[in-house]
């Protein structure tokens, strides 16, 4: 599957994700606008996911909190100066940064990378004709040049 492919895939992923947290949280509720931004995962979270493939789950976790809190950060800036208002509004919450991110959506956002890694691998061996156990995986080209292994 091509990267148009599996920007879809991240982005589908990413809304049902979103569906199924607010559902439990009350109704179900999203935005087309947030495909995209969830697609983003395909140029942003796979190489980062490819070079912390051996590095301890808890430290996986916290890049992909941050990653995903700066993505989220960046994309409703640009939605705001875009459409003139970001799909969410987290101003009411207490640890806020311009309503854009909350400080208590972090572990929700280190989760959803340790998902969009099963998710990456997925893919990765849908691309080979197979599924590969995820040290097969890092033993490709570009994840080992991402490791820094020779």
């Amino acid at each position: 599957m091509g990267p148009a492919g599996r920007f879809a895939v991240y982005g589908l992923a990413g809304l049902a994700g979103e569906l199924a947290f607010t559902g439990v949280r009350g109704r179900p509720h999203t935005s087309a606008w947030m495909l995209p931004v969830y697609g983003l995962a395909q140029p942003l979270f796979e190489p980062v996911h490819d070079a912390l493939r051996a590095r301890p789950l808890a430290v996986r976790a916290a890049a992909y909190a941050a990653g995903f809190s700066a993505v989220e950060y960046a994309s409703g800036r640009a939605l705001r100066r875009l459409r003139g208002a970001a799909p969410w509004d987290y101003s009411h919450a207490r640890w806020n940064l311009h309503g854009l991110v909350r400080a208590g959506y972090a572990p929700v956002w280190a989760l959803a990378g340790l998902g969009f890694e099963r998710l990456h691998d997925l893919l990765e061996s849908g691309q080979e004709g197979g599924r590969k156990s995820r040290v097969e995986v890092a033993r490709k080209p570009r994840c080992r040049r991402a490791l820094g292994v020779r």
